[in-house]
């Protein structure tokens, strides 16, 4: 004789609990997506917009062109943030706004990180190879390289010097955006690519003061950590300085009008009146956290600037 209350079915209830623990098919495109590091990827993306409009006052673009760079330029970019992610792997979990990133707490294997990034840079590859032209696809292969490769493998690690190689990349898309239209290296390519490499210096640097006991506990030799946060407060303000300068060098050299002048002298003039307040703040972490803020202001300015400054007075 049998009971009547049927034995629980332990094998269909496990199932059915691991089913529940699988993060949903929106959650695991979120942390592939998290990888990419979307706020660098933006902000990359959109200094190549800026180099391309900057390059169109004087050269011939079509609306193809600039999706292919679009397109081409972000998967490349991506691609460098996801690898680099996985090589960062030992940093980052030593890093409290880094901890949490799904290489670091293994909720995404580092094999399928890698190959998320291998099919995103070899697609976003050739379509720069098809569809713009060699010294684009040699600066998207340049800038990847020196990201992920002798960046953040090589001098992040090893030397305070690692943010001028870092800079190196961070200023190949605008370079990208202006050799797509113009195809050749010029003043205008020289003066787009030096603007977005000393911009990445102050911006890089006030992270590093305020950020300072992560990185020195992270192990990482950051200017902030071997030289301390005075000398880092000097490189900020002669690298501010040095970028606006830069920035007032297109009116010279005919790129842009009056309008561009103004709205970069004036915020320029601001960035340094900031930069001035640093060497002599009683409070530099409070202090780095405006600088940087400020820095945000200025690349938007920039883009924008530098997109509308040519067909402008």
């Amino acid at each position: 004789m049998t009971s009547g209350v049927s034995a629980p079915d332990t094998g269909r209830d496990a199932a059915l609990a691991a089913k529940s623990d699988r993060p949903g098919l929106r959650a695991r495109l979120g942390r592939y997506y998290s990888l990419t590091k979307p706020g660098v990827l933006y902000g990359n993306v959109l200094t190549a917009a800026a180099g391309f409009f900057l390059a169109s006052g004087r050269g011939t673009p079509t609306l193809g062109l600039f999706l292919a760079l679009m397109v081409g330029t972000t998967l490349i970019i991506a691609s460098a943030c996801v690898l680099n992610n996985v090589l960062d792997r030992d940093i980052d979990q030593r890093m409290e706004r880094t901890s949490t990133r799904a290489t670091v707490t293994g909720s995404i294997p580092a094999r399928n990180a890698v190959l998320f990034s291998v099919v995103m840079g070899l697609v976003g590859l050739a379509i720069l190879v098809l569809w713009t032209n060699a010294l684009v696809v040699a600066t998207g292969i340049g800038g990847f390289i020196t990201y992920v490769w002798l960046y953040g493998a090589l001098s992040k690690r090893m030397s305070l010097h690692g943010t001028l190689v870092g800079s190196v990349s961070g200023a190949a898309p605008i370079l990208a955006g202006y050799l797509a239209v113009s195809g050749r290296v010029d003043a205008g390519a020289v003066l787009a690519f030096a603007m977005l490499f000393l911009w990445q210096m102050p911006e890089f640097y006030s992270i590093a003061i305020y950020r300072r006991e992560e990185y020195a506990r992270a192990g990482v030799p950051v200017i902030s950590v071997v030289k301390g946060e005075r000398t880092t407060a000097v490189h900020i303000l002669a690298y501010t300085v040095a970028f606006v300068v830069v920035t007032l060098l297109l009116p010279v050299f005919g790129y842009v009008g009056l309008v561009y002048t103004i709205a970069m002298a004036a915020l320029g003039g601001w960035w340094i009146y900031l930069g001035v307040l640093g060497l002599r703040s009683s409070q530099p972490a409070t202090w780095a956290r405006r600088m940087f803020r400020f820095s945000m202001v200025m690349i938007l300015a920039l883009c924008v600037m530098v997109s509308v400054g040519p067909f402008l007075p």
